[in-house]
């Protein structure tokens, strides 16, 4: 948590939706805003010797104070203890947390089924002489690659094929071996899922995503607890400078404060869209994982709160999944997810992501739930044609 956050006594043993609208708000001032607007400052006053909260923009700005202030209050609730830290994009956030705790001779764990530009950090990071590692999210299975390990990197549900495993198993084994876990809270949020409070060292997501909701910013952040570790992070933001801008910022505060309007209903929607692709005449091997019948029911339910609003399932062909897309009114063909608006998307057509040709990634949105499905049970029967 940043020293000169001074906020309205934090949200303590508060539900979701009411911590979600009061996060990070400073002490009430008469006749000032409720939510200060984002502060434009490349530097700040600084007569004398150069202490205090804001020196240069690169470091620090009030703006980012507050923005991290809430995420903290959402990742822990009432862990005053919590740091968080924004950067200018998801990947910034990821970046931050590997090179700020790798060195050469160092060994990673990471997901094989994760984030597609995953492969990308690998290659950077086998050039800097660090060894990586990889196991699918399913089974647990990165236990078995995790001895002389420094850094388990976890990402449940994984992205896009909606993989979990269990974070507790996984942090405790971890710890035991002297690793660092950070785990990727994306799709998930701080609403559905806490890994902070379930042992890890890092909570990082990328705000882009349904944390802000709107498909307007790119924004990341990393939360944790261990001042040292978060140092460091600090220090690689403050050397690569990956920043985000005031006014991305003050725009994620502001979109925090429906968080929990949106995951109740995009959640409770992408469950409803789910059930209805289940079951459909054709196996379209649909993965939810808030399914009773999903291979990662039991675990999410035993660490999740919510389940998210991303529903995977699989058509025969190419050609069908395309026909599909195209037929959709209601869902755009788009790629990220966590919008208000629904989007869907080929996912096979980016590369490196190990899934059928004809694999769907489905967001779900806030539009009325029975239109979203009569939307797409339509799209199917035209693309079957």
């Amino acid at each position: 948590m940043n020293d000169s956050a001074n906020t309205t006594g934090g949200t303590r043993g508060l539900g979701d939706g009411t911590r979600a609208v009061r996060a990070g708000l400073p002490e009430p001032v008469k006749h000032e805003p409720t939510l200060p607007g984002p502060v434009f400052a490349a530097h700040f006053h600084l007569p004398g010797d150069p202490t205090g909260p804001y020196t240069y923009g690169r470091d620090e700005n009030p703006t980012w104070t507050h923005l991290e202030q809430a995420i903290s209050e959402l990742e822990a609730p009432g862990g005053d203890d919590v740091e968080t830290l924004v950067f200018a994009s998801g990947m910034a956030a990821i970046s931050a947390v590997a090179f700020s705790q790798l060195s050469a001779g160092d060994a990673v764990v990471l997901p094989s089924d994760g984030y597609q530009v995953l492969p990308l950090v690998r290659a950077q990071l086998e050039a800097y002489g660090i060894e990586v590692r990889t196991a699918p999210t399913g089974g647990d299975a990165q236990l078995g690659v995790l001895d002389g390990a420094k850094l388990l990197w976890i990402e449940t549900p994984s992205n896009p094929g909606l993989d979990v495993c269990d974070v507790r198993r996984l942090v405790e084994a971890a710890h035991a071996r002297g690793a660092l876990v950070a785990v990727d809270n994306t799709l998930a949020t701080p609403l559905g899922q806490r890994p902070l409070e379930l042992g890890a060292d890092f909570s990082v997501a990328s705000g882009t995503k349904q944390l802000t909701g709107h498909g307007d910013i790119l924004l990341g952040y990393v939360a944790g607890r261990d001042r040292t570790a978060m140092a460091a992070v600090r220090r690689w933001r403050k050397i690569v400078g990956a920043i985000p801008g005031p006014m991305e910022a003050w725009l994620a505060h502001r979109s925090i404060a429906t968080l929990e309007l949106r995951a109740e209903r995009q959640n409770a929607s992408a469950l409803t869209v789910a059930e209805a692709l289940r079951d459909w005449p054709e196996d379209l091997k649909v993965r939810y994982p808030g399914l009773p019948s999903d291979p990662s029911y039991k675990i999410a339910s035993e660490q999740m709160h919510r389940y998210g609003c991303v529903v995977s399932f699989t058509l025969p062909t190419r050609e069908r999944a395309d026909r599909f897309l195209d037929a959709l009114r209601l869902v755009d063909d788009a790629t990220s997810f966590g919008g208000v608006r629904s989007t869907a998307e080929r996912r096979g057509r980016w590369g490196g992501d190990a899934v059928a040709e004809g694999f769907i990634r489905l967001s779900v949105g806030a539009e009325n739930p029975n239109d979203l499905v009569a939307d797409v049970l339509s799209a199917l029967h035209e693309s079957a044609k």
